[in-house]
Parts: structure tokens; sequence; C-alpha cells
């Protein structure tokens, strides 16, 4: 089955992991599209709190980070396979945990939100790690691009199927059902995670010497401020712009509907921008993609119908993809050829996510603190605007990398 499916993508020196590896990545998508999104909706509907949404979001973005630092010094002791399979554990229990709480879910929202940031640090960490060391350079923008394909799957599929659902089902039924099923979808990925190879790392946990070795390598401190700009954007649009709409329309199956729109053109353009977006074109890639991703907020800004929500959601979907199978490929070639990479690839990427995690804090900061003097309904646009650029500023801290170099160190 393995060499069938290896040769049907065209790639016949992929490895059992990297395959195992992109099938958990497609059932944690599913999950997390199915249910995600309409979390915020169902505290909304709730609470009918912005700081509520806000606090809740920040919760995650600042214990993710930390889970991460904590997540990284497990993982130089124990199988690394085992903090992943740690935190799907844990993102299911969020999931559980929501249907236990049931519609008093609005009064955890921090505590919901600390546990979900848990499952995230553990799961994105081991999953980062295990990237970096399951592809090479040769299949790592095949690797980024086909799992990009299945999470735009998952987001074709998930909120769709969760909107018609929820549409269908009375009072808070249709959410009980569909966390269920996110819930069972990530038991399934634990048993997934059974067929990796166990893998090891020794070696003491250097996590403040590589915070510090941005002071040594440019290219290293270049990446992590483009994080920070990649966080600052995204801290407050993975919440704001689903609010948005369901303000806008009142109806879940339409926030499935834009999922749908935005998912397709992503799927569509991740098998593009895989096989078309050589290495030596990545960083005009990067540019046009943050400029593109920029400018379709102004559409927000005069959406007045579903027409436009859904323009801007197939734009979304067409440079999202141009934006980050480079950008991602990029920061593992920065990590590759960076000091030590080999025993501290997991401290990198660690602080990797510290930095996108301070900027996802930031933003939601500034969001907080501008619904304090402007009215949510009359501001959200505006906010969008100005976090906005940060997809946009990712190009300017990348440009001048130069991954045929490798940096000197002093230890």
């Amino acid at each position: 089955m393995v060499s069938r499916l290896r040769a049907w993508l065209s790639h016949e020196n992929v490895s059992k992991d990297l395959l195992l590896l992109l099938l958990i990545g497609g059932l944690y998508s599913l999950g997390i599209f199915l249910s995600s999104t309409f979390v915020n909706i169902y505290l909304w509907k709730q609470s009918n709190s912005y700081t509520d949404i806000a606090l809740y979001n920040l919760s995650i973005y600042v214990l993710q980070p930390l889970t991460f630092i904590f997540a990284g010094k497990c993982a130089k002791h124990i199988d690394r396979v085992i903090v992943l399979r740690t935190g799907v554990i844990v993102l299911s229990l969020f999931f559980l945990t929501v249907l236990i709480v049931g519609e008093n879910a609005a009064k955890f929202n921090i505590m919901l939100g600390a546990l979900l940031g848990v499952g995230y640090g553990f799961y994105w960490l081991a999953y980062n790690v295990l990237t970096f060391e399951i592809t090479e350079p040769d299949t790592r923008d095949f690797f980024n691009g086909f799992l990009g394909v299945l999470q735009s799957l998952g987001g074709m599929t998930g909120p769709l199927l969760a909107g018609f659902i929820i549409s269908r089902l009375n009072n808070f039924t249709g959410y009980t059902v569909i966390f269920a099923v996110s819930f069972g979808l990530f038991i399934v990925a634990v048993l997934v995670s059974f067929g990796l190879s166990r893998r090891k790392a020794k070696g003491n946990f250097s996590f403040r010497r590589i915070i510090n070795e941005r002071k040594n390598n440019l290219n290293w401190k270049r990446i992590l401020n483009a994080h920070v700009s990649q966080g600052f954007r995204e801290g407050t649009f993975l919440f704001a712009v689903s609010i948005w709409i369901f303000l806008m329309t009142r109806n879940e199956l339409s926030l499935g509907f834009f999922n749908l729109v935005y998912s397709g053109f992503s799927f569509l353009f991740y098998f593009l921008v895989t096989r078309l977006v050589k290495p030596r074109r990545r960083k005009k890639a990067i540019f046009i993609a943050g400029l593109s991703l920029y400018l379709s907020v102004l559409i927000l800004l005069v959406s007045k119908s579903m027409a436009l929500l859904l323009l801007y959601g197939a734009i979304a979907g067409i440079f999202f993809p141009l934006l980050y199978v480079p950008y991602i490929s990029l920061t593992y070639d920065v990590i590759g050829k960076s000091w030590n990479a080999g025993e501290m690839r997991i401290e990198y990427i660690v602080v990797r996510e510290l930095f996108l995690n301070l900027g996802r804090v930031l933003s939601i900061i500034v969001f907080l603190l501008a619904i304090v003097f402007i009215a949510p309904e009359t501001g959200i646009p505006y906010i969008l605007l100005l976090v906005g650029g940060g997809h946009f500023l990712i190009y300017f801290f990348i440009k001048d990398i130069d991954t045929k170099v490798v940096p000197s160190s002093h230890n």
C-alpha cells in the first residue's frame, strides 16, 4: 500500500514515517477544522462578549509557547513520538471537556483555552521536530505542499459539514455532535501514531543558548522576526474573521460555505505551488503573496454582502499556499544550516514557536485595547487592517536570508 501511494504521489523516495506523519496531519486538520472555528461561535452565542472570545484565544497563545518549552525538554529525554501522542490526547480531552461543560463553556473560556494551548504545544512541538527529521531538502516542499492539500481538504469538508449539522439541529445539539466527531478523529490519530518509528534525542535542553544564537546568526534573527510578524496577523485573524462573518449572516452554514471557498482554492493552489515554486523563487512568491493578502483585507472594510466575503475567502485561498509553502521550507532550511542544528533541532523549533506566539499575543492585546475605545462592530475591520500587514512584512525580514552560507557561531 505504501509503495502504491508513493507511486501515486510521484515520489518514490518518501518514507513510511513521512506518509504516516501526513496521515496524522490530515486527521488533525479534519478534527480541528470541523470544530475549532465553531468553538469561537459556540462561546460567542453563550456570552455575546468579544472580550471573552479574545481571552479564550489569548490563553491559547500564552500556554502554547510555555508548553512548547516544557515539551521540548521532554523531547530531549523521551521518545518524540510519545510527545506527539500526548498532544493529540490532550486535544481529544479538550473536545471531551467542551462536551462535558456544554452550555456553560463560556464560563470556562480561559480554562478551555489553556487546555487547547497545552494540546497545541505538545502536538506542534513534536510534529515540527518530526517534520524536520523525516523530511529532506528534496522532499520538504513536497511534504509541506501535500500537508497543505490535506489541510485544505479538511477545511473544505469540516466547516461545511459542521455548519450543515448545526443549522439543522436545535439549540446546541449540533455543536455537541461535531465536538464528539472531533474527539473521535483525535483518538484515531493517536492509534495511527503507533506506526511511527521511535525517535529519541540525547543531550541537554539548551533553550537560552538558541535564543542568544540570534546575535551570531543573522539568518536566524531574520526568520524569528518574520515569525513575530506572522503571528501579529494570525493572533486576531484566527478568530475575528469568523465572528465577523457570523455577525453578518447569523448563520453557521454561511461560515461553512466561506471555509469551503477558501479551502477549495487552497486545495488547488497547494498542488500548484508545490510543483511550480522552486527554491530560487521562494522570496518572490512570499512577497507577492504577502502583498496580495494585505490588500485583500480592504475587502473586509467594504464587505456588505456574502459575495464579497466569499471573494475574500477565494483570494486568501490562492495566496496563503503561495506564502506558506516557500516560507515554511525556508524556515527549515535556515534551521538546518544553523549552528549545531542536528543536536539542537528541538531548541530551534521551540524558539521559533515562542516568537510566533509572541506576535499572536501582541495582536490580541491590540484587539483588546482597541475594543475599549471603539465599538467592536465598527472597529473590527480597521483592527484587521492594522494587524493584517503582518504577512506582508514577512518579506522584508527574510529578503536578505542566504541559506547557501553557513553562519559562524561563538560558544
